[in-house]
């Protein structure tokens, strides 16, 4: 038997090391290439065979079925993709998802069945598969059939190159190119005629007007109404504020339409149609009170206005409230941008990603898809500053374009009055009285940002009608609905829900007098990963009922990490900020899993003997000393599974000058013994299992994705490795400790 099974495995190892024949004619002649993109597909199809169980099988199913149109095994393909749409989100959730490549295998179908022209059959095709969608998925398929079709050749193009003056492609190689193949393909046949049928389909259905809108203080903005033709009297009005103009317009304003309300989105100030300068999150406030006001007088409204949107949509209408409309009602601000406090810098630390993203708004009307999705650009960019030892500021002089945004951010490194300025504001949440929804996750990249804007609104205002829903979801999925899998991990059922229909149930409750919804039991509705239960808090320190606290020990070395050190010990740390060449080096959890553990220390627990419930986000001091006057921390608790894998449980990184105070830099003073608080963490309702272990990683903050702080006590970003001088030290005292909250029954 054992030496069967090293056989096979012995033949599976040799299939995946084998590449696959494919002439590099097909590179230049278009006849070959046709010929050889099914067979080659065919090959990939046989290698993915072998993995009878795929360790992510969302994945698996999402290569498989594009694998099979170009295999031309259409029927087949339509029912992996309608096995991977059941993989991806539980009540057909994610019905739409690929409809572009559904509708061109089903043309192909039509096409070989009706023995008919491909242009009838893709019209055929769209019709039957149109109809069978429902309203709420309809108005997102326009964003689905909108893909660049110069895009996706000169992606093709790119693949393709790689292969000249070669006859073989490897497995990898060979599905990369099989993807790009197909998009072009699809794309290039299906988009101007199936556009044309999306117009037609729209107008029988919306009335959308789009209109440039003069605001008070002379600016142009761009506004897009929807209606529903059959809503003939005056309704309540959801609007959107949207910097990323384009297609996600129409979508905005469908949705809401369909959920039989008035939908407006408005672009801001330089987009679309705009001539104003495009200064992102600067006049949200000022701009959007003068959109309400003039929503509010036209004839389709019926005076009430709500609010929608999530990241820079949450967080515009959080600007919205500091100047607050009589006609607002309510928004749903969802994992909404924390400016200044987890964008463009997170607790007091700038991250790369900013430059990205400023182009992406900036560098048009609309937004610029293909700079911002070309990930080996931006990946480049910032390894190039990080390898180059200059200074933050010089980073988009690095990227080849100088930007007086990115510059002007930098300028603020504390939360002073330039962020302040933009949203709510200490005493400013006390005059906020209407009704609030938000929501995020756990894994949402701007928690920081949704939760501060919740707590912030509950310290001021005590009789805040504000309700917080908070589940294992990401920044697009808080903001949409509950993916099956979400960073690799399969989510509770309970959770795999519908963000949409929960605001458009909140709108409905809050502006037709409606239900409020049932999962709002609370102010504070949390779902326990690992129990399949929601549970439900008056506020964010109700989520957990007791703490433990996790000590910079090891327990090899003491009784246990969750109780105090009788002596006053150090493990001490060096970092070389002149060195960029380092190698990774990783705390090994098992076979199958290892932990990052570069410019970090780390602790690990004794075994759990019993479940435990981890609810809430980490707390804590940090005991210190080092020979400079700063450095940056990053923080991370891991459970180590009994089935030999890893689980990040929170994260926390901070600006040690700025952990006490955001908004005031306060220096550390070499070699004396400083308190570093842990305040802005990462929230997670999870039951860890008993078996488990708990791993502590603490450390240095210094990769490209982010600034370096040199420890000089200058503005970092101005600093360079010049001034890296001798290696930072740090001193990470045993009494150091990481509140975890716990929750019990």
């Amino acid at each position: 038997m054992k030496i069967k099974i090293l056989l096979a495995l012995l033949f599976i190892s040799l299939v995946q090391a084998q590449k696959f024949h494919f002439p590099g004619t097909a590179v230049e002649d278009s006849i070959i290439l046709e010929k050889e993109m099914p067979e080659l597909a065919l090959k990939v199809i046989a290698k993915q065979a072998l993995k009878q169980k795929p360790e992510n099988k969302v994945d698996f199913l999402d290569n498989l079925f594009r694998l099979e149109i170009i295999a031309k095994d259409y029927t087949q393909s339509i029912n992996t993709l309608s096995e991977y749409r059941k993989q991806y989100a539980d009540h057909n959730m994610a019905g739409n998802k690929y409809i572009a490549l559904e509708v061109y295998s089903l043309a192909k179908l039509n096409e070989q069945k009706d023995k008919t022209t491909f242009p009838a059959a893709l019209q055929k095709s769209f019709n039957q598969i149109y109809n069978g969608l429902s309203d709420q998925l309809i108005t997102k398929i326009g964003i689905a059939f909108d893909g660049n079709v110069n895009d996706t050749r000169k992606l093709l193009r790119k693949a393709l190159s790689k292969q000249k003056d070669k006859d073989s492609i490897d497995y990898s190689s060979a599905l990369a190119l099989c993807k790009s193949y197909l998009n072009y393909k699809t794309y290039s046949n299906i988009k101007p005629q199936i556009m044309q049928l999306l117009a037609l389909k729209d107008q029988e259905e919306f009335i959308i007007e789009t209109r440039d809108l003069k605001t008070k203080s002379g600016h142009t903005l761009t506004i897009t109404i929807v209606r529903k033709k059959e809503n003939k009297s005056p309704l309540p009005v959801i609007l959107t504020n949207n910097i990323y103009a384009g297609q996600f317009d129409a979508f905005f304003g469908k949705r809401a339409a369909v959920y039989n309300y008035v939908g407006a989105v408005v672009n801001t100030r330089g987009k679309r149609n705009s001539d104003d300068e495009n200064e992102p999150f600067e006049h949200e406030s000022e701009d959007i009170y003068d959109v309400i006001d003039w929503i509010s007088k036209q004839p389709w409204s019926n005076g009430k206005v709500g609010m929608i949107g999530g990241s820079y949509l949450g967080f515009s209408q959080w600007g919205a409230v500091k100047k607050l409309h009589p006609a607002l009602k309510t928004i749903v601000p969802q994992v909404a941008v924390g400016i200044g406090i987890d964008y463009p810098a997170q607790n007091n630390i700038f991250m790369s990603y900013m430059l990205q993203w400023i182009n992406y708004v900036t560098n048009n009307k609309l937004t610029d898809e293909a700079d911002f999705n070309n990930f080996t650009k931006w990946d480049s960019i910032n390894t190039a500053w990080y390898k180059s030892g200059k200074s933050f500021r010089a980073l988009d002089t690095i990227s080849g374009k100088p930007n007086k945004i990115f510059q002007r951010w930098l300028d603020h490194p504390g939360y002073d009055q330039y962020w302040q300025k933009m949203v709510p504001y200490k005493e400013d949440f006390a005059k906020i009285n209407i009704p609030i929804l938000t929501t995020t996750g756990y894994y949402d990249d701007d928690q920081i940002g949704a939760l501060y804007y919740f707590k912030e609104h509950y310290k001021y205002n005590k009789n805040a009608n504000h309700y917080l829903v908070i589940g294992p979801y990401n920044h697009g999925g808080a903001q949409s609905f509950g993916f099956t899998v979400v960073n690799g991990n399969t989510i509770d059922p309970v959770a795999r829900i519908s963000i949409d229909d929960l605001a458009f149930s909140w709108f409905d409750y809050i502006l037709k007098n409606g239900k409020k919804p049932e999962i709002l039991k609370d102010k504070v509705n949390f779902q326990v990963m690992n129990t399949n239960t929601w549970k439900h808090a008056p506020d964010l320190e109700k989520m957990h009922t007791s703490t433990i606290k996790f000590y910079l020990l090891d327990h090899k070395n003491s009784p246990s990490v969750f109780t105090q050190p009788v002596n006053k010990t150090f493990t001490k740390q060096t970092v070389n900020f002149k060195n960029r060449d380092e190698k990774d080096s990783y705390y090994v959890v098992s076979k199958k899993d290892s932990i990052k553990t570069t410019h970090s220390v780390y602790f690990e627990s004794e075994v759990l003997h019993k479940d435990l419930i981890i609810s809430g986000n980490l707390a804590g001091i940090f005991n210190v000393a080092i020979n400079k006057k700063d450095f940056d921390t990053g923080t991370y608790l891991y459970q180590i599974q009994p089935d030999g894998k890893s689980f990040l449980l929170s994260t926390h990184m901070v600006r040690a000058s700025y952990a006490k105070d955001n908004a005031v830099r306060q220096l550390l003073e070499p070699g004396k013994t400083e308190q570093i608080p842990i305040h802005n963490s990462i929230f997670i309702s999870k039951k860890v299992e008993k078996g488990s272990k708990l791993l502590l990683v603490v450390g240095v903050n210094k990769n490209p994705a982010w600034q370096i702080n040199y420890g000089t006590g200058k503005d970092v970003s101005d600093e360079t490795i010049q001034d890296s001088g001798e290696p930072l030290e740090i001193k990470w005292y045993n009494d150091s400790y990481v509140e975890i909250p716990v929750y019990k029954e």
